[in-house]
């Protein structure tokens, strides 16, 4: 058969992804575990042409084959990085495939995501809600519901050139896949990158499979070029395959390159039904692809060649509408261009965008850039950047940015920086601070020896706001301060405004300092005169900053501070300075232990302007607050459960989960655990990804008292110690250290001595205040002293009770108690009984509290002759045997039985000892001086935590001694210590 003499028809692209068996089985093999629930992250690395968008489509084909989403985005190639380029389009992708998905299942990380999908935005901006962490985590979670019950893969192609905060989030999800069904594979260019480094750093760490492709070798150069010719490896002339490897240096792209240009010349034929091969002449790689490249380019007619340089000017990809509007064409002339067999071979259309077109590969495109002149290229990038202002009115989402560009290229510098000016703040705007940065620093590059002072100011203005954003607060603090000496600099107004963000920022991460002298900027940039409604905002800054220092009398300054703030900030009006004026009142409040309702009236202040002034998410973090003054009051977690809702529907995740840590605290006070701790690790699942430090912090302790309610002292211990590791500050949450977890966890093992040395520790100046409401000493604090001693305490009384902290319910039950367990004790048994009664209506929402209420007013009952201490007792004994406490429900024991009450046998629980101990014979009391032994007790002091004489328990460590080999008692209270938590 006679053979062509030009490549149309040979495939210019082998279907064949030819010498990367490995890579692809290891891609296999990674789908395979995130299908079963073990994601991953796999980066492709090599040089342009070496084949990474042809793994990355074949693992996507995979994926695809065994029906698992799939996600697809590509990293930006037009000047400076887009922010979230790739992330955008990925998440497109999946909206446009038309998968089922249910978005109202993100909660409020649907809003999050509506940086990226304007559709889903919803509702104003929150800083939480914002923030680049919380946007990491709603990518997270969105590709867990797509993969649900199928897997997800996500490919990212082209990541060197993403920008900072896509490298940023691509980390974050590295970091987190690992629980879910979802694998992710980015492909990276070899050369200096942040997404580079990244996957390196993500190899070393173990959390990520690194795959640098390397050049094929001659067998495969033959397989890939007989995949072109439609032949036999056999029948591919040996001259050919050494000239493409050594021409290629086996770079796949280009060895197809080459092997088109060979046929396109007619050097290589087909006759006598074998190919041959006259001759090859070898150039260099890049003098191979511009040769191979500009002979096609020189087949175009005038029109399909200026389609296609207009096509390079703008980048990798372009659209119809723009080719249209430059060139002038029909869209029947352009198509018919486009599809030609010649332009064909270039341009391609793109997959994932209807109507765009893309060069088959990036390398193809830079090339046909390489081939225009200099004089051509800049006509061309003017006529492009004329078309996009006519097509996109306001050049919308990336059009200003690529017009910027182009400007540049058209040598028009002053055009380009104020397209890059607004480029920057867009980005600004979307929480892309990092890339705001680069984008700003290029404005003030095009600015330079650029007579318009104004416009250099305005640069530097944004400049220092992106700055302070992406916590660069050195820079940020210097150029605000050339701003203060520049004559043409920004008026004061604004000068002040920008110096009050600084402020904010510098108190954020925690520079005093640098805070309050930003803060004398901005009154100094205002002048003497400045009306109330300039100095409102900085006077709200201000009392925050001031909050960091030292001091009890600097509260007097801060609260006056405040509140004139916010009676200005209502009166201009200024919504949002009022409302965080009015929570910080309420903050004030607490802090100086005032009444709590007084705390409760400045937040429902702010919440009412919110309401009045539509500020929803305002609203969300002033009924956080309200919530949790219900709970401490009352004991309801209504309000609390209504918020979170709320802030699901509104998007707002911080208040969401501060709302989560108040009611896993409650719903540990109410003693229903098996829903408390499944809520705390959920709730820590997300605070610890989003870096919430003190929320991680708050719910660490939940899970310490959570464990302390259950008597299990071990468990308490170590979320304890990982409170510390979250660098918890002791001293300042000893309310809920000592107070909600160490001295009750004593009192269900029966230890009211150190019980009370913890309250006493809770009570550490220096702690929390909104904690130290329920440190126990307005209620359990007297009632330990009151079963310590015989005298009545000085902070019981229905006067003492209508303190601000005695009045919580919490609270008061225990102080009713002791109020009873006095009057018995001086032979008032009605007035024991009646107040008896009132603790127990208070304790009704606690039910391990109220059972230890039944437990210690029993024993009082039973010994002063009062109430029907055998019914409370034997209540509070089948309450503390069905949670295994053990100390606790032995003492009630002993108690009915010295009431001569028939007491039920216990001592059925041997098969939930430890199998080891089971089987030497330990029985069920045994194992319960053992559990004592642990803490280095006494004979006697273990006697009376389990109401047994001290031979008793003699005989018990006697036994345990032998049954267990141990030496001595010593070495059974360690080898007891691996059994009992």
């Amino acid at each position: 058969m006679k053979g062509p003499s030009r490549w149309g028809a040979l495939r210019h692209r082998t279907p064949a992804l030819v010498g990367r068996d490995d890579e692809l089985r290891s891609a296999e093999q990674m789908l395979a575990a995130a299908r079963a629930g073990r994601g991953g992250t796999m980066f492709v690395t090599g040089d342009g042409g070496i084949g990474k968008s042809r793994l990355a489509a074949a693992a996507a084909d995979m994926a695809f084959a065994a029906d698992m989403s799939l996600l697809r985005g590509r990293g930006s190639a037009v000047g400076l990085t887009m922010p979230f380029r790739s992330l955008t389009e990925a998440l497109l992708s999946l909206v446009r495939s038309g998968d089922p998905i249910d978005v109202t299942e993100l909660g409020p990380y649907r809003h999050a995501l509506g940086r990226l999908i304007p559709d889903w935005a919803d509702g104003p901006a929150d800083p939480g809600r914002d923030s680049l962490v919380v946007l990491a985590e709603a990518v997270l979670r969105l590709t867990a519901l797509a993969g649900r019950d199928r897997g997800c893969l996500i490919v990212l192609d082209d990541m060197q050139d993403a920008d900072a905060e896509t490298v940023a989030v691509v980390e974050y999800l590295i970091d987190n896949l690992g629980q879910q069904s979802t694998m992710l594979l980015c492909t990276v260019r070899d050369g200096p990158c942040a997404a580079l480094d990244l996957a390196r750093a993500a190899e070393q760490r173990g959390l990520a499979a690194l795959q640098s492709l390397r050049p094929l070798g001659p067998a495969d150069i033959r397989a890939l070029a007989a995949s072109c010719l439609d032949c036999p490896p056999g029948d591919v002339p040996g001259p050919l395959v050494d000239s493409l490897v050594a021409d290629s240096a086996g770079n796949p792209l280009l060895a197809e390159e080459l092997l088109a240009a060979i046929v396109n010349s007619g050097q290589l034929v087909h006759e006598g039904g074998c190919w041959t091969l006259p001759d090859v002449i070898r150039t260099s790689v890049p003098e191979a692809l511009a040769r191979a490249v500009a002979g096609r380019v020189a087949q175009l007619g005038p029109e399909a060649r200026d389609l296609l340089s207009v096509g390079a000017v703008l980048g990798r990809r372009f659209p119809l509408a723009l080719l249209h509007a430059v060139s002038g064409l029909d869209d029947r002339a352009l198509l018919n261009h486009l599809h030609g067999e010649d332009a064909g071979r270039l341009v391609a259309p793109d997959e994932q965008t209807p109507d765009w077109y893309a060069f088959q590969h990036p390398l193809l495109g830079e090339a046909v850039l390489q081939l225009l002149a200099p004089g051509h290229r800049v006509v061309l990038a003017r006529r492009a950047a004329d078309a996009i202002a006519a097509t996109y009115p306001g050049l919308p989402d990336e059009w200003c940015q690529v017009s910027a560009s182009l400007r540049l290229q058209a040598q028009e510098p002053g055009a380009a920086a104020r397209h890059y000016l607004e480029a920057g703040r867009r980005a600004l705007a979307q929480g892309a601070a990092s890339s705001a940065v680069d984008l700003l620093d290029r404005t003030r590059e095009l600015l330079d020896g650029d007579p318009d002072r104004l416009a250099h100011a305005t640069a530097i203005e944004a400049l220092v706001s992106a700055l302070a954003e992406a916590g660069l607060m050195e820079r940020a603090l210097d150029l605000a301060n050339r701003l203060d000496v520049a004559p043409d600099g920004p008026d004061r107004r604004r000068r002040a405004d920008l110096h009050t963000r600084l402020a904010w920022a510098a108190n954020l991460a925690g520079r005093t300092a640098d805070g309050l002298s930003q803060v004398a900027l901005a009154r100094a940039a205002l002048g003497p005169d400045a009306p109330d409604a300039a100095t409102a905002p900085i006077d709200v800054v201000e009392a925050h900053v001031l909050l960091d220092l030292p001091g009890p009398e600097r509260f007097t300054v801060i609260e006056a501070m405040t509140r004139r703030a916010a009676a200005v900030a209502e009166a201009v009006p200024l919504p949002e300075v009022a409302c965080q004026a009015w929570q910080l009142l309420g903050a004030l409040s607490r802090r100086r232990d005032r009444d709590l309702a007084e705390a409760t009236a400045c937040l429902e202040r702010a919440r009412a302007i919110a309401v009045r002034h539509r500020l929803p998410i305002w609203e969300i973090h002033a009924l956080v607050r309200l919530g949790q003054d219900e709970a401490l009051r009352n004991g309801g977690i209504e309000l609390l459960e209504q918020t979170r809702q709320a802030a699901l529907r509104c998007g707002a995740v911080t208040a969401g989960y501060h709302a989560d840590t108040n009611i896993a605290l409650h719903t540990v006070l109410h003693g229903d655990f098996a829903t408390a701790g499944p809520l705390i690790d959920r709730t820590l699942g997300a605070t610890t990804r989003l870096k919430m430090i003190e929320t991680t912090q708050l719910l660490l302790l939940s899970r310490a008292i959570l464990s302390a309610h259950q008597g299990r002292r071990r468990e308490m211990n170590d979320a304890i110690a990982e409170f510390r590791r979250w660098d918890g500050d002791q001293e300042r949450h000893a309310p809920r250290v000592h107070g909600l977890a160490r001295a009750f966890c004593a009192l269900l093992e029966e230890d009211r001595e150190r019980a009370a040395v913890e309250l006493a520790r809770a009570r550490r100046p220096g702690a929390a205040k909104v904690s130290a409401h329920l440190s126990g000493e307005h209620g359990l604090g007297p009632l330990l002293r009151v079963l310590a001693g015989p005298g009545e305490d000085p902070a019981l009384g229905p006067s003492a009770r209508a303190g601000p902290a005695a009045a919580l319910r919490w609270n008061r039950q225990f102080a009713l108690l002791a109020e009873a367990i006095v009057a018995g004790r001086a032979g008032r048994a009605d007035e024991a009984a009646a107040s008896f009664g009132e603790a127990l209506l208070a304790a009704a929402p606690y039910a391990t509290a109220r059972h230890l209420c039944l437990r210690l007013g029993g024993e009082a009952a039973l010994r002063d002759g009062w109430g029907d201490p055998v019914a409370w007792l034997r209540a509070a004994e089948e309450h503390f045997h069905a949670a295994d406490v053990v100390p606790v429900s032995s003492a009630c024991r002993a108690l009915l039985r010295q009431a001569g009450a028939v007491v039920n046998q216990r001592r059925t629980g041997a098969e939930d000892l430890p199998r080891e101990l089971r089987a030497a014979g330990v029985t069920v009391r045994e194992y319960e001086v053992l559990r004592l032994l642990v803490e280095r007790l006494g004979n006697r002091e273990i006697a009376s935590r389990l109401h047994l004489s001290p031979r008793t328990v003699e005989k018990h460590v006697a036994s345990l001694i032998a049954k267990t080999g141990q030496a001595n008692r010593i070495v059974l209270g360690e080898f007891a210590g691996e059994f009992v938590s």
